[in-house]
């Protein structure tokens, strides 16, 4: 199979599985043409270098009678259990909301299948970007974002899990809004006049050696997408969570998550620019200082 180059690779919301005994990096994300309408699945490629990669891999193509068939947005792969399980956004037929959803299977590439009976995230809230987050007890959780459209100020929220990752436990705590950042800048949209509206996407953890809970979420500044950080003070996904003043990464990129090269190096995958169809992989070195997030200098 022919090798491809990250500048070759449309793909929104990267999401890598390093596994470290087969040398490989597992790259997954929204990988239709449009995204932003009818879905057809989704890929994913194998590379050693995070700069060539083989592929793609149809890793998921939905059934005649899928609850979906809009908006197939951000697939993550997490190990759980002994099996693999991908949390992905979909727009349901039957609510024209998005939610996001659990599948599974036994293999990286798939093929995936649905788990959970449609999203788990509550049927009558607009949510996307829901990712898998295992506390210290070993309980799993869901965050996820409810959308601006719905709310205005976009939060990120949590909700226990059911340890077979089916459904959920309890109700959601919004964890908080976009607006509780001093980085994201808001928007008017014709259809709520008068509104100052907020952008949530994309919460993903990263927990440092020290024990310190992060949590990356895109937004925009001043309608250029970009990436924020922010901490826990109580280390616990119920945080409470204190927002960098300042975004990490704004040229026009967000909806990104962390992971460590096979060298050791803190990596940062994230998509750019974000205007489709012109979406690009980026491969970023990230250091710890002081005990913030920083994009290494190159």
């Amino acid at each position: 199979m022919a090798m491809i180059k990250n500048k070759d690779i449309q793909i929104r919301d990267p999401f890598v599985v390093p596994v470290k005994e087969e040398g490989k990096y597992y790259l997954f994300g929204s990988t239709d043409s449009n995204i932003w309408g009818n879905g057809t699945g989704f890929n994913a490629y194998v590379g050693r270098d995070l700069e060539e990669w083989e592929g793609p891999y149809t890793v998921f193509k939905p059934e005649e009678d899928f609850y979906a068939e809009n908006n197939f947005w951000a697939p993550e792969v997490h190990k759980y259990e002994g099996r693999y399980y991908m949390f992905a956004t979909f727009r349901r037929k039957d609510n024209n909301l998005l939610g996001t959803a659990v599948l599974a299977s036994d293999s990286l590439l798939g093929p995936f299948t649905p788990h959970s009976d449609g999203p788990v995230t509550p049927k009558d809230w607009c949510s996307l970007d829901g990712t898998l987050f295992v506390d210290e007890e070993g309980l799993p959780w869901i965050v996820f974002c409810r959308e601006w459209q719905q709310v205005g100020d976009g939060q990120v929220c949590a909700v226990r899990l059911t340890a077979d990752l089916k459904d959920i436990v309890g109700e959601p705590v919004v964890l908080f809004s976009a607006s509780h950042a001093k980085w994201p800048t808001s928007f008017q949209h014709p259809r709520y006049p008068g509104q100052d509206n907020y952008v949530t996407d994309g919460p993903s953890f990263y927990r440092a050696a020290n024990g310190d809970l992060f949590m990356l979420w895109a937004s925009f500044i001043n309608n250029t997408y970009a990436l924020g950080v922010a901490k826990s003070a109580s280390g616990d996904v119920l945080g409470p969570w204190e927002q960098e003043d300042e975004a990490l990464f704004q040229s026009d990129g967000g909806h990104a998550m962390m992971f460590h090269a096979f060298d050791g190096a803190l990596m940062l995958a994230i998509h750019t620019p974000n205007q489709t169809p012109n979406e690009r992989p980026l491969f970023l070195e990230i250091e710890e200082v002081e005990g913030k997030l920083r994009v290494r200098a190159t």
